[in-house]
């Protein structure tokens, strides 16, 4: 819905099938603006999470086993990341918009763009661990000790053994390792570089909250923007999780996020 704005590049399906051409992508963000073709080029060329460009680009970004940090950048993929991403740009769209989830990588892409900012899509946790045990890339089927995610602590582990060794219970206690390492990356931005979007408001009001979220990015808010916001309506599936879930499921998730839910807001 963002890349809508007349501003604003994005890393296209392009990016995955020719990670070391990014200049290919850059001419499609300038043909996009071209009249007639355009609106038939933005259909083609869906924005994505570029898992296998950043690969390309950057080593170990895509599956850490930590999040990564600001002294994980070293010179040579500073430099790299740097000349790649300025490809994209065009004198019209000159804000890059980036989708990653997982770990955060504040630290990480703050080294390298000085002046990004950060807008964290926050969801109930409950939601969360209902969608990671029905997505095929979830590795948490394999345990602890062998998913994407670092070993767990001994407070961790004593919780995930005392249900059980629930997979249940595991991907409750990955959502909670992502909330810390989000709270901790949001301390390394300025305040002002940093929004937080709770998903139902975005999906109950998006028009309302992408004034917002132009207003944070300093952008302009147009009546063109506003009516592809509109074409695209948006359903909160929240509520799955009491569809999908069993009641002792349930009662496990509740029982390991309670303390992150009250703080969040989810009662």
């Amino acid at each position: 819905m963002f890349v809508a704005h007349p501003d604003i590049a994005w890393l296209s399906v392009l990016c995955d099938k020719f990670p070391g051409r990014p200049s290919m992508n850059g001419f499609v963000m300038k043909a996009v603006d071209f009249p007639v073709i355009g609106r038939s080029l933005r259909k083609i060329f869906n924005p994505g999470e570029s898992w296998l460009f950043w690969e390309y680009h950057c080593k170990g970004f895509s599956t850490p086993c930590r999040d990564l940090l600001s002294e994980d950048v070293t010179i040579k993929v500073k430099k790299r990341i740097e000349d790649v991403m300025s490809q994209m740009l065009t004198d019209k769209r000159r804000r890059l918009v980036i989708k990653i989830t997982g770990w955060p990588r504040i630290g990480f892409v703050k080294e390298i763009f000085s002046d990004a900012k950060f807008i964290h899509i926050l969801r109930d946790g409950r939601a969360v661990v209902n969608s990671l045990i029905n997505v095929d890339w979830w590795w948490g089927w394999r345990g602890p000790r062998n998913w994407r995610l670092d070993e767990l602590t001994q407070s961790q582990n004593e919780e995930w053994e005392r249900h059980g060794k629930s997979f249940i219970c595991l991907a409750a206690i990955e959502w909670k390792i992502l909330m810390d390492a989000m709270e901790m990356g949001r301390k390394l931005v300025h305040g002002d570089d940093f929004l937080e979007v709770k998903y139902e408001d975005l999906c109950a009001e998006p028009i309302e909250v992408f004034k917002k979220i132009t207003g944070f990015c300093h952008l302009k808010w147009s009546r063109e923007f506003e009516e592809s916001v509109k074409k695209r309506p948006l359903r909160s599936t929240n509520y799955k999780w009491r569809e999908d879930l069993t009641p002792h499921q349930q009662s496990v998730v509740e029982d390991v996020l309670h303390d992150y839910l009250k703080k969040y807001g989810y009662s």
